[in-house]
């Protein structure tokens, strides 16, 4: 995946209070380029979450603005399908098959259901669930699912992916599966990522770069460039340059969290 100087998204100088008065975010700002994996590290109750939906249209700033592709995200979503949301838990239809599950965004935007089914079978297969398209939902382990929810956010092809922390609630092999099919998904598919996580080894792993926030009210305190090669393999974990990223990493999360309110 190459990287170009287009700004996809813009965060100018945002605060996010919610009606029961807790302050979410406090003058975030962060511009994200074209190309770029960046995982939002930090720890839980940050607004690492919160500024991924308002980047998703489905939040909106106190004060600032955040812009994606030069428009408000809610204007974008109008006119494009460039944005595809990966949540934390797969929410997927339990009456709907594998196949159908996939399907769903594609039929919602109409047009011609033989491209659709071609473009959901073409996903399922990178994800590795071609033998599995008429399965449903509940013969399928966590992991499984989880690449359901994957392949139906890039059926509909988005320039941008949003990822609330997918891994989170899966076995370790199975997470570092996933960890390298993403990778691989993101070199293919030409796209821009944004990952939330907490996990530290996760975000080095995945990362570009990783924007380090403190715990609530939410700021940026770190950007870390992270100059390893790609493509990543596992075996990166054992290089001496990922654990000074790690421990760099830390590092930075630690010192922009001393004295502020950890949930």
């Amino acid at each position: 995946m190459v990287k170009t100087e287009r700004e996809v998204v813009q965060f100018q100088q945002v605060d996010k209070v919610f009606n029961n008065e807790i302050i979410a975010l406090s003058d975030f700002d962060l511009s994200i380029r074209e190309g770029e994996l960046v995982c939002f590290l930090g720890p839980s109750g940050c607004g690492k979450s919160t500024a991924l939906r308002m980047v998703a249209g489905l939040g909106e700033a106190t004060a600032g603005s955040v812009n994606v592709f030069g428009n408000h995200p809610k204007e974008m979503i109008k006119e494009t399908n460039d944005i595809a949301f990966v949540f934390q838990d797969a929410n997927l239809l339990p009456w709907r098959t594998v196949l159908d599950n996939v399907l769903l965004p594609l039929e919602l935007r109409g047009g011609d259901k033989k491209e659709h089914k071609k473009e959901a079978i073409r996903v399922l297969e990178m994800v590795g669930l071609k033998d599995y398209l008429k399965a449903y939902p509940r013969q399928l382990s966590g992991g499984m699912k989880m690449r359901v929810s994957i392949a139906r956010a890039l059926a509909a092809k988005p320039k941008l992916l949003l990822m609330d922390e997918p891994f989170a609630a899966l076995d370790e092999i199975t997470r570092q599966t996933l960890q390298m099919e993403l990778l691989d998904i993101w070199q293919k598919e030409n796209m821009t990522i944004l990952f939330v996580t907490h996990n530290v080894y996760e975000a080095v792993f995945l990362s570009t770069r990783i924007a380090v926030m403190s715990a609530r009210p939410g700021r940026l305190t770190s950007l870390i460039d992270i100059d390893l090669p790609f493509p990543r393999q596992l075996s990166i974990r054992t290089d001496a340059r990922f654990t000074e990223y790690v421990d760099l990493a830390s590092e930075k999360l630690e010192s922009g969290n001393e004295g502020r309110e950890l949930v």
